[in-house]
């Protein structure tokens, strides 16, 4: 059966719904295809049931720590696993069946179940129905990449996907990956009760952020009873001889060569969920780890066809997914020439304490050889953050020397995920630190030390 549209959207991630919502709007018939969950990876496996999980691990810990506040449990604190499950798919599937519910119900829309398929550059199959439309929107977001390793194919392990179901507690998890999704599943575990090792090729932890930062989150990780083994240049997997468990080699410098657990996360990065579309039919270009390619506008070298979201390999978090569709629709119904690169890059790491990142490193400042003012303050000198009991963690921000502009900021520390945003908002708005530092702050917050920080900037020494 062929059904002829204005517009097809392709996926329910962060982007595409909120697009239907506006061609809707604009008087445009739009076709819908999801192929399985409504709302994506941070609906279903991302960051609604992760950081409700992280939730969970958080108040086992305070309670952990409750002495220390002269509070008495008179008990030791143990997880019922399957409630932490069951409160996560309350909250994450109650999110995806709201966002079903209004697409069914939004008028010009019509919802197609299904994997979706190109047959040309303007009509996609989906199971016995085919739709043509001269305007196609491809939001499919991504998944778990899963390396090559010697032995992964007979060794069962977990992505971030699966470890959804999850309902136990691991006797003790090993995380291949030390990013941001496998350190975030590690603390979370550590604070369940789970004895966790994580497993990173490089030198170091998150390497691309700076050095100390990634330090900071290691001695964090550490002090819970994380294991953390660095520079295994030659990881191979196994199972027990039991049949119980796995075994991780390692190869590292130092250390046993391989470590025996119960469980094995595999967390090493994402890729494009792009294999299965049928791109070659519509001849839509992609990058060689499939990533399809755009413009600063997201349009493909196909005209009438864009790619929005993770698919297309210019942002991997739902903020710049759902970015993308305002720039999509500034361009298409606005008349607002917005693009890719007015966006500022920033993003959290859900440990705890959080990392807040925006902007440039200051390894990635030192390299374009710049003069540059660098702005620090350690959590322990943070009045709010003493008073928590929570001063791991520092704050630094670099500064243009010539300018006064904010080129980036990492901030680690209590609430840290949310303070960024006062350097975030200053640096779109082109504006000096200066305005930052001039500012009277609320006390007693952690933000009240940003123009006290922004006040005893020093020149940055470049190597």
């Amino acid at each position: 059966m062929l059904s002829q549209f204005d517009a097809i959207v392709i996926g329910t991630g962060q982007a595409g719904p909120s697009l239907a919502a506006r061609l809707c709007g604009a008087g445009m018939r739009v076709a819908i295809i999801e192929r399985h969950r409504f709302g994506g990876t941070c609906v279903n496996t991302g960051c609604i049931p992760t950081k409700t999980m992280i939730a969970s691990a958080y108040v086992a810990q305070t309670a952990r720590r409750a002495s220390t506040y002269g509070v008495n449990l008179g008990g030791a604190v143990t997880v019922d696993m399957k409630a932490v499950k069951a409160r996560k798919d309350a909250i994450s599937q109650g999110s995806s069946r709201d966002l079903e519910d209004w697409l069914r119900q939004m008028k010009n829309a019509t919802v197609f179940l299904g994997a979706a398929r190109f047959e040309d550059a303007t009509t996609v199959r989906v199971n016995a129905d085919t739709l043509r439309a001269d305007k196609i929107f491809i939001n499919v977001g991504g998944r778990a990449y899963v390396p090559p390793l010697c032995g992964i194919a007979q060794t069962p392990f977990l992505t971030n996907s699966t470890m959804m179901e999850v309902d136990f507690l691991p006797r003790h998890l090993i995380i291949v990956g030390g990013s941001y999704v496998g350190l975030e599943f590690a603390q979370m575990f550590r604070r369940f009760g789970s004895e966790v090792t994580v497993v990173e090729k490089d030198s170091r932890l998150i390497s691309r952020e700076d050095e100390d930062v990634s330090d900071a989150i290691r001695e964090i990780l550490q002090s819970e009873g994380i294991q953390v083994r660095l520079n295994a240049n030659c990881i191979s997997t196994k199972r027990a001889k039991d049949g119980m468990g796995v075994i991780v080699g390692v190869d590292c410098r130092e250390g046993e060569p391989q470590v025996e657990g119960s469980h094995l996360l595999l967390a090493v990065g994402r890729i494009p969920n792009t294999d299965d579309l049928g791109l070659d039919r519509a001849v839509v270009e992609t990058d060689t780890r499939g990533y399809i390619k755009v413009d600063e506008q997201c349009r493909t070298n196909v005209p009438g066809i864009w790619a929005l979201g993770d698919c297309n390999g210019r942002g991997a978090f739902t903020h710049t997914s759902y970015n993308d569709f305002e720039i999509v629709v500034a361009n298409l119904l606005d008349n607002d020439p917005r693009k890719l690169s007015d966006r500022i890059p920033c993003y959290a790491l859900y440990t705890d304490p959080p990392l807040g990142r925006v902007g440039m490193t200051e390894m990635e400042v030192k390299k374009t050889g710049r003069r540059a003012l660098l702005g620090l303050r350690p959590m322990s000198r943070v009045g709010r953050a003493v008073e928590r009991g929570e001063s791991q963690g520092f704050m630094k921000v670099v500064v243009a020397a010539d300018s006064g502009e904010i080129l980036g900021a990492a901030l680690l520390g209590l609430n840290a995920d949310e303070v960024v945003h006062s350097l975030l908002d200053v640096m779109y708005a082109h504006a000096p630190y200066t305005l930052v530092r001039r500012a009277v702050h609320i006390h007693p917050t952690v933000s009240e030390l940003l123009p006290t920080m922004l006040g005893e900037l020093k020149a940055l020494q470049v190597e």
